[in-house]
């Protein structure tokens, strides 16, 4: 059996922007319903990460992992048929919040969650060090002035200055909004006389889980994760 799907919105999934950034942090790309983030639980219902829609109904399809549906405060599992069952059913009355993609004679609701069906451990790997979660970790709030912009009105600053030998790392880098950047220049906070609002860290939490639940669509991760503190 095959299937294929698109985006909904049209041909943005294949669009993508990069953002200006500190020199030496990777960058971010726009987001499309298949580029939209969905949280996946190991086999004990931990969370352990985030992916793409994409990527889940990918996972889902092989049978590599179940879609983890609401309904009525009780959490149930489908697998890739039962999933495109429900979706033929719900998208005829959407309701706010649900997302869906075009497949070849259906809409396609895109998972927030999904359970990995046969990995049972936490990951090993490193947070990754990027632009999304470091916008995430300081919630896009500019770390000079504590103004909250989008991520097209952010960048990123070096605390001490690649200049005195600042390095790119969780520790150095820190959000800041595009008046603090310039007015900074390539001084240290101390020499610019612009305090810090909070000390860069690296986390101990994925921000992006954290800061996505703060999302309405995303409002059915919090059961699952962490207390972001």
């Amino acid at each position: 059996m095959s299937k294929s799907v698109s985006s909904s919105k049209g041909n943005s999934s294949n669009t993508s922007a990069s953002n200006s950034s500190a020199e030496g942090v990777p960058g971010e790309s726009k987001t499309s319903v298949l580029d939209a983030n969905v949280l996946v639980l190991n086999r004990f219902y931990m969370a352990i990460r985030v992916i793409s829609v994409r990527r889940s109904l990918t996972l889902l399809y092989r049978q590599c992992a179940e879609v983890i549906g609401n309904e009525d405060g009780t959490f149930i599992s489908y697998d890739f048929d039962s999933w495109c069952e429900l979706s033929q059913l719900t998208s005829l009355e959407k309701q706010p919040g649900e997302e869906y993609i075009q497949a070849v004679d259906f809409e396609l609701q895109a998972p927030r969650i999904v359970r990995l069906t046969r990995f049972d451990r936490m990951p090993a790997q490193s947070l990754r060090f990027n632009r999304k979660n470091l916008f995430a970790r300081d919630d896009h709030t500019c770390q000079y002035c504590g103004k909250t912009e989008p991520t097209n009105k952010l960048s990123l600053d070096h605390v001490i200055p690649r200049s005195h030998g600042g390095p790119t790392t969780w520790e150095n880098i820190v959000c800041c909004c595009l008046k603090c950047n310039s007015r900074k220049g390539g001084r240290t906070p101390k020499q610019a006389h612009m305090g810090l609002l909070n000390d860069p860290v690296k986390p101990r939490f994925n921000p992006v889980m954290i800061a996505s639940a703060d999302d309405p669509r995303y409002e059915c991760w919090k059961t699952f994760l962490p207390a972001a503190g």
